[in-house]
């Protein structure tokens, strides 16, 4: 063999080193900074839950799949729940501090909370992923997107996935179900923020405005970039070995909050790209000032009936996809393509939170910072309701119905009667 031909082969088998050493690499480092964990991490296996199907090995039919799989798993695992940590303090300050100020507008409660379990919480989530399994796979709910496979899924679609390789966790979040708080412990967990050089060890002492920042989370949006052919390869690898988690809420009582949250608060970015143009189209505004805070001091704001018109209004898609605040939860985590292994709800998200802390096995580590008083309570739906027309208010439960059926909220019926 000639040596050029010497030459082109070892260039090709470094090649092949290089790109799987890029692969482990940055399977393993930080989102938003460069901390390499010196071992693989693999996931904590939950405790098992009386649920139909429990333990069944979902297979990957490629060679690719099988050689990643291993190479993910060649690592040794860490034991974390003998790692040593500082036990975080939760603070209940009597007046939020100033950080806090938003929190403290959109109700958080800063009294120390006790949360008590639901007394058989492990039948509580087997009911709750049984209901969920099955009008996943009962053709009495038909819904859009519902049948396609997770590989149909486009990327950009899979942007509330976040994950956390360090202990195995993937939490797929829904703005306004407490989704400031899991980003934070998230963060906390896996180490991908610091501050002064170190990571974050109580979620509280993370600003919100760095909560929300993109960077500070690894998603499966992000997997194209770093890993590109084997992107969908590894995804499929981590939702069979990492534990998948996810909060809802009743869906009714969710799109309120949304609302009181953009649209009763000052939001200049919301009051341009939905108040303005909602305003224009369903009250008749023609000339409208340029910024919210005008706008309020004029009276101008968006009403309950304005905001309903632009969800049920069909050119709203077709202009562009739903805002994350109202987008329906079956559209931000896939439950039909993805068999998520706990779904925690508002409603005990004290409890609920305890429960699964405990069960990823951090709850030595990190608690769930203070819980979140519900000021948007279902006992308000009719005075919400009450100027919105029946005929609106079945459009809208139809066009929210796979959220209520897929996760166990009874149908309105208050709402829908005549």
């Amino acid at each position: 063999m000639t040596k050029p031909r010497l030459f082109r082969l070892w260039l090709a088998l470094g090649s092949v080193f290089m790109v799987l050493l890029i692969i482990v690499y940055w399977d393993n480092v930080g989102t938003a900074h460069f901390y390499l964990h010196t071992t693989l991490s693999r996931a904590h296996a939950l405790a098992p839950l009386p649920t139909p199907g429990q333990g069944e090995d979902k297979e990957f039919p490629s060679n690719v799949d099988e050689f990643l799989d291993k190479l993910l798993a060649s690592g040794a695992k860490h034991d974390f729940s003998k790692k040593k940590t500082t036990q975080p303090t939760v603070q209940a300050p009597n007046k939020p501090a100033d950080s806090r100020m938003e929190e403290s507008v959109r109700g958080y409660d800063w009294s120390p909370q006790n949360a008590q379990q639901h007394p058989d919480a492990g039948r509580q989530q087997a009911e709750r992923r049984s209901v969920l399994r099955h009008f996943c796979a009962n053709s009495s709910l038909a819904f859009p997107t519902k049948e396609r496979s997770f590989d149909d899924i486009p990327n950009y679609e899979l942007n509330h996935l976040i994950v956390d390789d360090r202990h195995g966790v993937i939490y797929c979040y829904v703005p306004k179900v407490a989704c400031t708080n899991w980003k934070r412990v998230m963060i906390v967990l896996s180490e991908s923020l610091l501050d002064r050089g170190a990571p974050y060890r109580d979620p509280l002492d993370i600003p919100r405005e760095r909560v929300h920042n993109s960077s500070a989370h690894l998603t499966f949006n992000k997997f194209w970039r770093r890993y590109g052919r084997f992107s969908r390869h590894l995804m499929k690898i981590k939702l069979k070995k990492y534990t998948k988690f996810l909060f809802v809420r009743d869906p009714f009582v969710r799109l309120i909050s949304a609302f009181r949250s953009k649209f009763e608060l000052e939001n200049e970015e919301f009051y341009r790209k939905f108040a303005a143009p909602m305003l224009r189209l369903y009250a008749n505004r023609t000339s409208l000032p340029a910024s919210v805070s005008e706008a309020f001091s004029a009276g101008l704001k968006v009403t309950f009936a304005n905001f309903i018109q632009y969800l049920l209004d069909p050119h709203t898609e077709k202009l562009a996809p739903f805002n994350e605040h109202w987008r329906q939860v079956y559209r931000l985590c896939h439950p039909c393509q993805i068999d998520y292994d706990f779904v925690g709800k508002l409603e005990t998200l004290d409890a609920d939170a305890a429960q699964l802390l405990q069960l990823l096995k951090v709850d030595a580590q990190v608690h769930f910072p203070p819980s979140y008083r519900n000021r948007t309570a279902s006992s308000w739906e009719e005075d919400w309701f009450a100027e919105i027309p029946l005929a609106w208010r079945w459009q809208l439960y139809k066009l929210y119905e796979a959220d209520f059926v897929l996760f166990g909220y009874p149908k309105p019926e208050h709402l829908l009667r005549g």
